[in-house]
């Protein structure tokens, strides 16, 4: 009887049997090892959207942290000193290697614009120009870099209350011709943003080379056409409009007490000031300095002139007169704060001797809430023009807030606006800037990526 075929059979049948768990384990390891890399994936997944719930809570932590600042060190107009808080890498939480952290993005005080180190602290919205500012013309606007005199006429007829044309500006008529059509606003600014929709707004108008609008000169702003902003590849900066406007600077005329400030007009109240500051003796020779009652006094700085006033006896009632009536006083820059293109638009400084005023700021290593250097470097006639323009207080401040999740994952920026002419800081603006991409330079990318090469 020949049984090699049943033998064979049985071994056929084995090697099948074989075969099939072969591909059933196979099947078996493909689908742990898929389900491992989908858990793999969800947990980074899970880790990232965690990172971004960190970064969003530390923007709120940050904050309410410059809520403080301002309250102890920003009251009655003062310019909070950077030194005297943490506005770079703060931690959020418990202070360790690979915390959630926040960084408050600044603008550098030079007049240069080579610029691709971010500095970090508060920013003066009084250092800029406010499109609201009733004594703020289409000449001034045009002083600017990069301004057109089409687009400063435009932003002047979209404020304004009437229909009458600028020249080079735009109304209704220019208006009706875009697509779609609008109107012309005739009334404030309510954010800045808002310049978008002035006649023959443009990005390179607005933003300038700065896409990300923090300040300083990245990579993709210095490559000329390969990357979008169109720039000139010359390693400088050169920022738009956005840079140098606000809509929300403005000064109480009240003193820290809450009383009203002195109406330099005023010569009884302003004599009996004087008096209770310094000396019976010398108000007599200060208001006597200051000529007939019929020569008004437009300005405190123009009084300062006009006085023959020690600084240091200017310093005891600075912040406790006025040249002007009303609640409040809108527009003024802070001379101590203004960059060197601000300063350059106002009447009686212009580009000529904007670069003057920055360096004497610069060189005086003492932080000062006041415009009494500047008469050293004015002469009379020019403290009359530009007096009306300019303080040395300020109430409103920005902070540009960029923060991290654990281990610098989550990237988040927020920009808020503060006022201070409250006895508590209040916000007044909040705008996400997490969509124009990575604000804080290289150097921050580099430090992250070597903490997180050193923990591996």
């Amino acid at each position: 009887m020949n049984l090699a075929c049943p033998r064979n059979a049985r071994a056929a049948r084995s090697g099948s049997v074989l075969i099939l768990v072969l591909w059933i384990s196979f099947g078996l390891v493909v689908l742990a090892l898929y389900f491992a890399q989908s858990m793999s994936f969800e947990l980074r997944a899970g880790d990232n959207r965690v990172a971004a719930l960190e970064a969003e809570h530390a923007i709120n932590g940050a904050a309410r942290y410059v809520g403080y600042v301002l309250s102890k060190y920003g009251t009655n107009g003062t310019i909070p000193d950077p030194a005297l808080y943490s506005a770079e890498d703060v931690p959020v939480g418990v202070e360790e290697a690979g915390a959630p952290a926040f960084w408050i993005i600044g603008r550098n005080d030079t007049s240069s614009q080579v610029l691709d180190v971010p500095k970090f602290g508060l920013v003066d919205e009084a250092s800029k120009l406010n499109l609201n500012a009733t004594n703020l013309t289409a000449d001034m606007l045009a002083t600017l870099p990069g301004m057109t005199a089409e687009f400063a006429a435009a932003i002047i007829d979209w404020r304004d209350t009437n229909s009458t044309v600028t020249t080079n500006g735009a109304e209704d008529e220019s208006y009706a011709r875009l697509v779609p059509p609008r109107k012309c606003k005739n009334a404030n600014f309510e954010t800045v943003d808002e310049l978008r929709l002035v006649y023959q707004s443009t990005m390179t108008l607005l933003y300038g080379e700065d896409l990300n609008l923090n300040g300083i000169l990245d990579r993709n702003e210095n490559d000329g056409d390969t990357s979008l902003p169109p720039d000139n590849r010359d390693g400088r900066l050169n920022p738009g409009i956005f840079e140098y406007v606000t809509v929300y600077s403005r000064q109480p005329n009240t003193t820290s007490t809450g009383t009203n400030r002195v109406n330099l007009s005023n010569r009884r109240a302003l004599t009996t000031l004087l008096t209770d500051k310094i000396s019976q003796q010398r108000a007599t020779a200060i208001t006597s300095a200051l000529g007939p009652t019929n020569n008004p006094i437009r300005s405190v700085l123009e009084f300062y002139s006009r006085s023959g006033m020690s600084a240091d006896e200017f310093s005891l009632v600075e912040a406790e007169i006025t040249a002007t009536s009303g609640a409040f006083v809108e527009g003024l820059v802070n001379v101590n704060t203004a960059s060197e293109a601000v300063l350059a638009c106002i009447p009686g400084i212009g580009v000529d001797l904007a670069p003057s005023l920055v360096a004497q700021r610069q060189s005086n290593s003492k932080r000062v809430n006041s415009v009494a250097w500047v008469k050293d470097l004015l002469s009379t006639a020019q403290i009359a023009q530009a007096g009306p323009y300019l303080t040395g207080q300020s109430y409103q401040f920005s902070a540009d807030i960029a923060a991290l999740g654990h281990f610098g994952r989550g990237y988040s920026r927020t920009r808020f606006v503060f006022d201070t002419t409250e006895n508590v800081p209040k916000i007044l603006f909040r705008e996400d800037l997490s969509r124009l991409g990575w604000a804080l330079g290289k150097q921050v990318r580099q430090d992250i990526r070597l903490a997180t090469n050193l923990r591996q």
